[in-house]
C-alpha cells in the first residue's frame, strides 16, 4: 500500500514530482512500466506514463493497463500529474479523457484540479492561466510565446474550465483565492463536484491544503508538481549522500523538443559536437550512429538534436519512435552513464523504449528538472543518470550544467 500514487501524463513531470516527494523525505518511486512488481514499503508510488501524447482511446487503454498497481496500492489521494501550462486537446492528450477513466476505477469522493505552479511561474487567476515565458514575462497562456504556438497542443483558450470543458471535463466550479478566506465554504463547495482552484502565490496551497485535509474522503487531485508540493508543504530537507556513480562516464544528450528553449539551450552547448539529426538522418541515422558513438568513444560529451527548421515527414509519435531507434543503436555501441533527454513526449518515449523499469530521485539540477537514477535489468545500463526535461524548462545552461554534474562523478 502506498498513502499517495500519482500518475504522470509524461516522464519529464513525473520525474519533477518525483523530486518533490523525494526530497520532502516521502519514500518514493516512479514506475516505468506496468509490470513490475513493488515489494519495498512506499509513501508514494509514481507511475510514469505517455498519456499527455495519445487520443482519448489511447489514454482509455494505458489507464485501464495501469489501474492493477494503483488499485494494489490502494490509495486515499490519486494524483494525476499534468503539465503545468495544461497544454492539451480533446484530440491529443486530453486530461478530460484521463480524469474520466480514473474517476469511474477510483471514484473519489472530492476532485479538485489545482491550477497553478507560482515555483515554476505559473499562476491561474480567476479561472484564467498565466505563465511566464523565456523573455522573464508573464503571459496569458494563449499569448505565450511558447505554449500559444505549441507544435502538437497550442493553448488558443486562457480560461481553463473552458479548456477543460471542450476535453470533456465538465462543469468545473471555481474557487478563486479570495474564497479561501471561508474553508467551510469551500468544503461545501468541494463536497458538490469538480472544481479548479485558483493559485497565486506559493501560501494558497497551504490554504488549499488545510480544506482538503479537512475534507478528507478518497480525492483525485489534478495538477503540476504543485500538488507534490501542496501535499508535502513544500519541505525541502537537506539531500542525503548522492547514488553511487553510473557504470560508464560517457555523456550523452538528445534534444528532442525543438521549442525556442531548447534550442537556446542547445545552442550555447559547447562541451562537445552537436550533431544534427535532420529529416536524411532520422530515415538512414547509420552515419550519424557511427559519428556519435565514435565521439563518445573518444571521451567527448556528445549532443544529438532534431532540426528545429526542419520539416519531418512523420507524425510527431513516429518521430519519437525513430529517436528510440537511433539512442538505441548509439547505446549499443557506446558507454554512456549519463543520459539527459529533451522534451516531455520524447523523454517517455526513450524511457520506455530503453527499458527502464523505475526512476529513483538524485538531486534537482535545474526548477523543474530533475536527475534521476534509471534502473535496468542490463548491468551496462542499471544506475544510469538521467536527466529528463520538459522543453520549456531549464536555464540556457542546463546542459552544460548536465556535463559538469557528469564530470564531477568521475
Amino acid at each position: 500500500m502506498a498513502k499517495l500514487v500519482f500518475v504522470g501524463d509524461d516522464f519529464t513531470g513525473a520525474s519533477d514530482s518525483l523530486a518533490c516527494y523525494a526530497k520532502a523525505g516521502w519514500r518514493t518511486r516512479l514506475l516505468v512500466r506496468a509490470d513490475v512488481r513493488v515489494e519495498e514499503p512506499l509513501d508514494v508510488l509514481g507511475i510514469a506514463t505517455d498519456l499527455r501524447a495519445e487520443t482519448p482511446e489511447g489514454i482509455a487503454a494505458g489507464i485501464g493497463r495501469i489501474w492493477p498497481l494503483i488499485a494494489a496500492a490502494d490509495p486515499e489521494r490519486l494524483h494525476l500529474k499534468i503539465c503545468s501550462t495544461f497544454d492539451s486537446s480533446p484530440a491529443i492528450g486530453s486530461v478530460g479523457a484521463m480524469v474520466a477513466a480514473l474517476a469511474a476505477r477510483f471514484r473519489p469522493d472530492v476532485t479538485a484540479v489545482i491550477g497553478g505552479q507560482p515555483s515554476l511561474g505559473r499562476y491561474l487567476h480567476f479561472g484564467h492561466l498565466f505563465a511566464r515565458g523565456p523573455d522573464g514575462q508573464v503571459h496569458r497562456i494563449d499569448r505565450h510565446p511558447v505554449m500559444a504556438a505549441h507544435p502538437v497542443t497550442p493553448m488558443s483558450e486562457s480560461d481553463m474550465r473552458l479548456h477543460l470543458a471542450a476535453q470533456g471535463f465538465a462543469p468545473l466550479g471555481l474557487i478563486t483565492t479570495a474564497d479561501l478566506a471561508e474553508p467551510q465554504a469551500v468544503a461545501a463547495t468541494l463536497r458538490a463536484g469538480p472544481v479548479i482552484f485558483d493559485v497565486g502565490r506559493q501560501d494558497d496551497l497551504a490554504r488549499i491544503a488545510s480544506i482538503l485535509k479537512a475534507v478528507g474522503g478518497r480525492q483525485l487531485l489534478i495538477g503540476a508538481s504543485s500538488v507534490a508540493e501542496m501535499l508535502t508543504g513544500n519541505s525541502v530537507p537537506a539531500e542525503g549522500p548522492r547514488a553511487a556513480p553510473p557504470m560508464h562516464r560517457g555523456i550523452l544528450l538528445f534534444a528532442g523538443s525543438r521549442s525556442s528553449i531548447t534550442r537556446a539551450q542547445v545552442e550555447a552547448f559547447s562541451r562537445g559536437p552537436i550533431l544534427r539529426a535532420g529529416p536524411a538522418e532520422i530515415s538512414d541515422p547509420t552515419a550519424l550512429v557511427a559519428s556519435c558513438a565514435s565521439e563518445l568513444a573518444h571521451g567527448r560529451p556528445v549532443l544529438v538534436s532534431l532540426d528545429p527548421e526542419a520539416s519531418y515527414p512523420l507524425s510527431s509519435s513516429a518521430l519519437a519512435d525513430r529517436s528510440v531507434e537511433i539512442l538505441s543503436k548509439i547505446l549499443a555501441r557506446a558507454e554512456v552513464g549519463y543520459l539527459g533527454i529533451a522534451g516531455g513526449d520524447t523523454s517517455s518515449r526513450i524511457c520506455a523504449g530503453l527499458g527502464f523499469h523505475s526512476l529513483e530521485f538524485d538531486h534537482q539540477i535545474s526548477p523543474g528538472v530533475s536527475v534521476c537514477i534509471g534502473c535496468h535489468e542490463s548491468e551496462a545500463m542499471d544506475r544510469m543518470a538521467l536527466m529528463l526535461k520538459g522543453g520549456q524548462m531549464g536555464g540556457e545552461l542546463l546542459f552544460e550544467n548536465f556535463c559538469s554534474f557528469a564530470s564531477s562523478q568521475a
